[in-house]
């Protein structure tokens, strides 16, 4: 599909509706029902010309059927599609049964740049052979407030240096095996304890905080001699760089310092305007067109048609009106159209599975991390394993790992029995039988403990397989995962026999030995 540009005399407050639909199409991404193609909405994204679309988890099912529904989606897209997905490893993963990515903080604990790259490389080929070319990853945030609700083991760490170094190694291996990176979230959502997708964070410091903080790797993977090619804006407000806005809807962030400061000229693009930080407060439509004048190329219309239709209407009725101007326009649709030709889209064979596998799992290994010098049980112990009984999302993440999976794990090596809980404020630790059997607590959701977990529950080992801020809540030694992945599980199996250390380095402060 081509770009549709009015002619000169065409542009400004007579250019045809039709002619202002279809470049606005060309300026939104948007995410679809199903695991396959209707007709209905292959209309839809023809007749509106859109070639920027978003799969997630619901849209997955197999190789064989994701393909299928990639390839149909290139033929109604055009040479020009943009198929985008967020595999960044750990919890945030889309198609499961690839090998499984660590998370950014698994590889911070690692601390090594050359195994960034191999792994997002390894990411990049086996999301490519199911024909996906941008991937929304490497997060830059970084990893500075222990109560971050979203990010917490998302961020390759807190020192921005070699959080940016670690992270921006992962993205040229992806580029170097021809899946487009897309950073996020600028200018930082690491230092909020609110999420975006449920409200609208600030953050309150001041602009030379922000530049020796939050701003660094964004400006490292801006202003580098390859920079990133794309770039995805934080909901967020920052008062010291403009006390009226959210980033996504600031000309002094998106325009004033990305473009006019550090000169980057890759794709902008927001994060879903449907979360609630946005949707909620300024409307859809409303709030798209703003981003596009504050400096975005590509709006995130993930909610449904309806959603998706008004964004459009408003977008057309911005064209329309010479709201959003021509020679911006263009410079929008030349960086979108050049993204897509530089990594083009198309399936394939997966080449190196086995490898990747392999690859990952020792990623994972090298990231396991000991906290308060824990020692693992002789074999054949008698355990009592505490922990959650559903394993559940956050809205971003895939749900956690099940209980039944553990237990069955730890009875590989012990005597277990299982004590499950709905709810931590529920549990009574003190209930829990006096018969000698050493306590595991397992933790496998991202959500911080509350007071009286942190008041009571007293383990002999604390397995914190998601977010590792939860070791702070619980006084007890601990290993930490960064994550629930199989080969994150198979670590801590082969720590709890003695086959392997855990040498891992948490990469934020405020651990002790």
């Amino acid at each position: 599909m081509n770009s549709t540009m009015p002619s000169e005399a065409g542009w400004g407050d007579v250019v045809r509706a039709e002619q202002a639909r279809s470049i606005a199409g060309q300026l939104i991404m948007v995410r679809l029902p199903g695991t396959e193609l209707s007709a209905e909405m292959a209309d839809f994204l023809r007749s509106n010309h859109i070639r920027a679309v978003c799969l997630f988890r619901q849209n997955m099912q197999n190789p064989a059927q994701l393909k299928k529904f990639t390839d149909d989606l290139r033929a109604v897209l055009g040479p020009e599609a943009l198929i985008a997905l967020d595999q960044e490893g750990g919890a945030v993963v889309r198609p499961t049964w690839l090998p499984a990515p660590p998370s950014a903080m698994a590889l911070g604990a690692g601390d090594d740049v050359a195994l960034c790259r191999a792994v997002g490389a390894a990411v990049a080929r086996g999301v490519r052979s199911l024909g996906f070319n941008w991937n929304f990853a490497p997060v830059l945030d970084l990893n500075s407030n222990p109560d971050n609700p979203v990010i917490a083991e998302r961020s390759f760490g807190a020192d921005p240096q070699r959080a940016g170094e670690l992270a921006l190694a992962w993205m040229d291996g992806s580029l170097a095996e021809g899946v487009a990176c897309c950073v996020k979230h600028f200018p930082g959502h690491g230092d909020t304890n609110v999420d975006s997708h449920r409200d609208l964070p600030s953050v309150h410091k001041s602009r030379a905080e922000l530049e020796a903080l939050e701003l660094a790797p964004f400006r490292l993977a801006a202003s580098r001699s390859n920079p990133a090619p794309a770039m995805m804006t934080a909901h967020i407000v920052y008062p010291a760089l403009d006390a009226e806005n959210p980033a996504t809807m600031s000309p002094a962030i998106l325009s004033g310092i990305l473009r006019e400061e550090w000169n980057y000229d890759g794709v902008l693009i927001t994060d879903g305007m449907d979360m609630q930080a946005i949707a909620g407060r300024y409307g859809a439509g409303n709030a798209a067109v703003r981003a596009l004048l504050a400096g975005a190329d590509l709006v995130m219309a993930l909610g449904d048609c309806t959603t998706q239709r008004e964004t459009l209407d408003a977008l057309t009725a911005a064209l329309v009106s010479g709201q959003i101007g021509r020679a911006g326009l263009e410079q929008r649709l030349a960086r979108v159209r050049r993204l897509a030709r530089d990594y083009p889209c198309a399936a394939g064979d997966y080449r190196g599975e086995a490898a990747d596998c392999a690859l990952m799992a020792d990623a994972w290994r090298r990231g396991l991390t000991s906290y308060g010098k824990p020692v693992a049980p002789p074999a054949g112990s008698k355990l009592r394993l505490v922990i959650r009984a559903d394993a559940v999302s956050d809205g971003v993440s895939e749900a956690g790992i099940p209980a039944e999976r553990i237990a069955s794990m730890l009875a590989s090596l012990y005597d277990v029995v299982t004590v499950t809980f709905s709810d931590p404020q529920s549990l009574d630790w003190s209930a829990l039988p006096q018969d000698g059997r050493y306590l595991i607590l397992a933790s496998t959701v991202r959500l911080r403990y509350g007071e009286r977990a942190r008041r009571s529950w007293k383990p002999d080992l604390h397995l914190a397989l998601w977010n590792p801020f939860q070791m702070l809540d619980i006084d007890a030694p601990a290993l930490a995962t960064y994550g629930f992945a199989e080969p994150a599980i198979a670590a801590v199996r082969a720590w709890l026999a003695g086959e392997i250390g855990a040498d891992g380095k948490i990469p934020v402060p405020g651990f002790g030995a």
